[in-house]
């Protein structure tokens, strides 16, 4: 017994030796950069989606036969195979030309498709599986596909629209040949939730799209080096200050083959925002806004006419108001809607009478609503998600929408992705924390737990992760700051470490989330490998924190969030194993703007900075964007003047490297090179670097280059 005992004694310390030696796993720069997308990514559930009119839930899983697509019905949970890759390619190919799943779209109960290339496959349930059609073969360059319940297909070529009707009917419906006349694509820079510019009515019988005529806006190129001679791409950039383009919304009757304009009177560059068709095709409503942004009007307009039948509503603020999702009917209503609005301080809902009337504020309190993610019509709720709990995490809710009673329906700490069924009895919670890197549960929205679908392993276990310390400070009026300081996994208190700091610090992001990986990134996990502290922050001016805290940057950006981003070298500074001498900092696109601003506006704080993609001159970004939050140039000269990094470049102190994409489109590649120009004509010293053929972010493999260089920059410069 006494050998056996021994035995087992040195066999339990074998095996806590070879897992204390795989927790000490590095992480290489690859894994570091795109590990969370390929490698080291958890496991998910691929292609979830529920059927309409079910209860029924489908996903992609691998097989030994290679790819099956299986549904779950709850609240049995009894799982079936509807279809697997070898049948499809059978069915619809003859061969094995699918190599894996091609991603399904719902179109109705028991009928679905899916594109392949310029093919849009129509699949019928029938006894034995699905029956498989080519509803329609699309042109080679057909763009902005878009597909109703009605087997409506619409999609662009260059700037006109086409339409393929459920007969299977050709129609051009725009013939514009002046290319800077652009028909059903994105208006407004993509601004205001606007994501799309086709709108198939509810029954298909109708398409409203935006007309965007362009030809006033100044021309602007993007130069493809690729070619020799390197070739001029002119595309339309509306810069803060000039001229914007001009927008129509039309509607489109197959039936006539009839195009109505809608009647939006006044100013040609406002904003058409929140697009949405009544239940009944009769109407279309738009948020018209103004180009000030302070002045929004929800009008409701004839479809058949174009006509406007009347104001609903306005909304103003001092500052500016900004529109960000369509309206909400509830279920079997055509005349009451939910309308999405910050006018109490934090993003809410509100409930209305498509005359105009407020019926209820459906949702109130220090939190704002992220999401609505579904109806349950017999119960009279809405099915959303919001941050009530913690402005660091999502969860899911039902809201009654007679009485505005809330329930929470997960239990869980964490960010909670939702999706629901159509009648809004289940949801799938997808969630992920700090400490799970993610878990699928299917709940009945009165909250019980049905079904735990997937429980990942954590693909970090064997690394030799950061610990992660939560941080909230005060901003200089008592606003709570959030942050995370990063240690590495070997932390020594009696030593002195360098410190990188990691921004971004603008409009519509949030950096600091109760998330998978603790970190946040596992870049900052890396560079505490290679001996660094990492803090990131948000600061004033970024999302999820309520209106007063996103507009403290109005009219001077680049200076409150100055402040706050100190408050976090203070606190730095006042570790006794931070080493001030040696702090760097880093970011991207708006985190550019603020890195170079930290490096110009407070010389010496930092040693070593790297800006990527960075705003310098406010004048020269998009109008939707600069105009918001900045206003006119003519308006506030005194704060673009302030925010102009370029008349500050002689106060440089410390390395400075900037980095750009060649082929910019949204922060344009002028920004970083007028900075260089300036460098040189004051006899500044600074580094540069560009990526050729890249747009505003550097993505895939090249990427790893990218955090290679900077993180080599840091080695430089500050060990």
């Amino acid at each position: 017994m006494v050998l056996k005992r021994s035995c087992l004694l040195l066999t339990g310390t074998m095996i806590v030796a070879a897992h204390s030696f795989a927790q000490n796993k590095q992480f290489t720069i690859a894994e570091a950069t795109n590990g969370l997308a390929t490698t080291l990514a958890p496991q998910s559930l691929k292609q979830a989606g529920w059927e309409p009119g079910t209860n029924r839930l489908y996903h992609v899983v691998k097989t030994g036969n290679g790819d099956a697509w299986v549904s779950l019905a709850f609240p049995s949970g009894k799982a079936d195979t509807a279809l697997r890759l070898q049948q499809l390619n059978s069915s619809v190919y003859g061969s094995n030309r699918l190599k894996s799943f091609p991603t399904m779209q719902w179109v109705d109960k028991g009928h679905v498709y899916f594109v392949n290339g310029n093919e849009v496959k129509h699949g019928i349930r029938t006894a034995d599986g699905f029956n498989w059609t080519t509803w329609a073969t699309l042109p080679e360059n057909a763009a902005n596909v878009t597909v109703d319940k009605r087997m409506n297909v619409a999609y662009t070529v260059d700037n006109n629209l086409w339409l393929i009707t459920p007969d299977k009917k050709t129609i051009q419906i725009t013939r514009d040949a002046d290319k800077d006349i652009v028909n059903g694509q994105s208006v407004h820079r993509n601004e205001f939730g606007i994501d799309q510019g086709i709108f198939l009515s509810p029954e298909g019988n109708y398409l409203a799209y935006y007309r965007m005529d362009q030809r006033m806006v100044a021309d602007y190129p993007i130069i493809n080096w690729g070619e020799n001679p390197a070739k001029a791409n002119l595309i339309k950039y509306p810069m803060a200050g000039g001229t914007s383009h001009e927008v129509t919304l039309q509607v489109y009757n197959p039936t006539t083959g009839s195009t109505t304009a809608i009647k939006t009177e006044g100013p040609k560059d406002q904003y058409l925002t929140s697009v949405t068709w009544s239940p009944d095709e009769r109407y279309i409503y738009i948020g018209v806004l103004n180009r000030d942004q302070n002045h929004l009007v929800l009008n409701q307009y004839d479809a058949r006419s174009g006509n406007k039948v009347r104001p609903l509503f306005e909304e103003k603020h001092s500052r500016y108001v900004e529109p960000q999702n369509p309206l909400t009917f509830l279920p079997g209503s055509n005349d009451r809607f939910i309308w999405w609005s910050q006018r109490d301080g934090y993003m809410h809902l509100y409930l209305y009478r498509t005359d105009g009337k407020l019926v209820r504020q459906l949702t109130d309190g220090n939190w704002l609503v992220n999401e609505i993610v579904g109806m349950n019509r017999e119960k009279n709720e809405i099915i959303i998600t919001a941050t009530k709990e913690s402005p660091l995490e999502k969860h899911g809710y039902a809201v009654n929408w007679n009485t505005g009673d809330i329930r929470r329906i997960d239990a869980e700490a964490g960010v909670h992705t939702i999706s629901a069924n159509e009648d809004g009895s289940y949801i799938l919670d997808v969630y992920t924390s700090s400490k799970v890197p993610r878990k699928a549960v299917v709940r009945s929205t009165e909250g019980k737990t049905i079904q735990t679908l997937l429980t990942a392993a954590d693909p970090l276990a064997d690394y030799n992760k950061a610990k992660v310390k939560n941080v909230t400070l005060k901003a200089d009026d008592g606003t709570p700051l959030y942050g995370k300081l990063i240690l590495p996994s070997n932390f020594d208190s009696s030593k002195k470490y360098p410190v990188i700091v990691y921004l971004y610090n603008g409009p519509h992001v949030q950096l600091v989330r109760n998330t998978y990986p603790a970190s946040g990134n596992l870049w900052y996990d890396y560079l505490t490998q290679r001996g660094y502290v990492v803090f990131t922050m948000d600061g004033r001016g970024s999302s999820n924190r309520g209106r007063k805290f996103e507009q403290a940057v109005f009219r001077k950006l680049g200076t409150v969030e100055m402040n706050d981003q100190l408050k976090g070298v203070d606190y730095l500074t006042s570790l006794p194993y931070v080493d001030a001498n040696r702090m760097g900092v880093h970011g991207w696109s708006f985190g550019g703007f603020m890195t170079t601003s930290l490096m110009l506006r407070h010389p010496g704080v930092f040693k070593a900075a790297v800006a990527g993609g960075p705003v310098i001159d406010w004048k020269m970004y998009e109008i939707m964007y600069t105009e918001r939050y900045m206003d006119d140039p003519k308006q506030n000269p005194e704060g673009f003047e302030d925010a102009n990094l370029l008349s500050k470049v002689k106060n440089l102190k410390g390395k400075l490297m900037l980095i750009h994409g060649t082929d910019d489109d949204v922060v344009v590649w002028q920004h970083s090179i007028n900075l260089v120009k300036k460098a040189v004509d004051e006899g500044v010293q600074l580094d540069y670097f560009v990526y050729p053929g890249h747009p505003h972010n550097v993505r895939g493999k090249d990427r790893v280059h990218l955090m290679q260089k900077i993180t080599d920059y840091f080695d430089l410069h500050l060990k």
